[in-house]
């Protein structure tokens, strides 16, 4: 078979980006859900939001993502020593992010920290799964509110490593996965949205010409 033809079209969100800040150097940008950051294997998922940005920022690059259902906020390099400089502050794990999710259920600790390492899932493709072999991997994680109309939550979710579907899965592994998740959670959550309900909220890091400490928030639409 073709790869093309094992591979899933993912059909681009049509709403726009939104430029948080921007300068000679970088912009923070709001990527809507439902966009790819970087364009996809198959052939027509090459709509993504870097493609959307070449448009306007022609030297525009990319330092890391977010999955194409996560909305949220992304740094977005645009010359050579802005990218090396934001780069080393993410393999330094300098720099600070927080997620907002809703998740199934009541979580028995109000915080508390997730250490369980997750390798790609050989035999399900594209999931990843938790594996005492694989790369390590640490969420700190804050509820905010709870709702027993609903039977759901709403935390805080703050990745100190950033392992591929990490927050999808360390919060199915606490037994509360995230509402509209299509990969880990249960047939009743996955009804319960019509989008993964998980937003990159807040971000931190330091300026690679100023070297001043920036500080970001975007509100999350659910």
């Amino acid at each position: 078979m073709p790869v093309a033809d094992a591979l899933k079209v993912l059909p681009a969100s049509t709403e726009a980006y939104r430029i948080i800040y921007q300068d000679d150097h970088l912009l923070i940008v709001n990527k809507p859900s439902m966009l790819l950051t970087v364009p996809g294997r198959h052939p027509d998922n090459q709509d993504c939001l870097i493609h959307r940005l070449h448009q306007e920022f022609p030297t525009a690059a990319v330092v890391h993502r977010l999955d194409y259902d996560t909305s949220g906020l992304l740094i977005i390099p645009l010359h050579k020593a802005a990218l090396s400089a934001i780069s080393k502050q993410f393999q330094a794990r300098t720099i600070q992010k927080h997620y907002l999710a809703v998740v199934g259920g009541q979580l028995a600790q109000n915080e508390g920290r997730v250490d369980l390492a997750i390798a790609p899932d050989a035999e399900r493709r594209p999931r990843y799964k938790i594996c005492p072999d694989g790369k390590s991997s640490i969420t700190d994680y804050k509820v905010l509110s709870y709702d027993p109309l609903i039977d759901c939550s709403r935390v805080q979710l703050s990745p100190v490593t950033g392992r591929s579907h990490q927050l999808r899965l360390h919060m199915m592994a606490l037994g509360h996965a995230i509402l509209g998740d299509p990969f880990y959670a249960s047939a009743e959550l996955v009804a319960k949205s019509k989008r993964l309900l998980l937003h990159a909220s807040w971000i931190r890091f330091q300026h690679p010409a100023t070297l001043k400490e920036l500080e970001y928030n975007s509100d999350a639409e659910f």
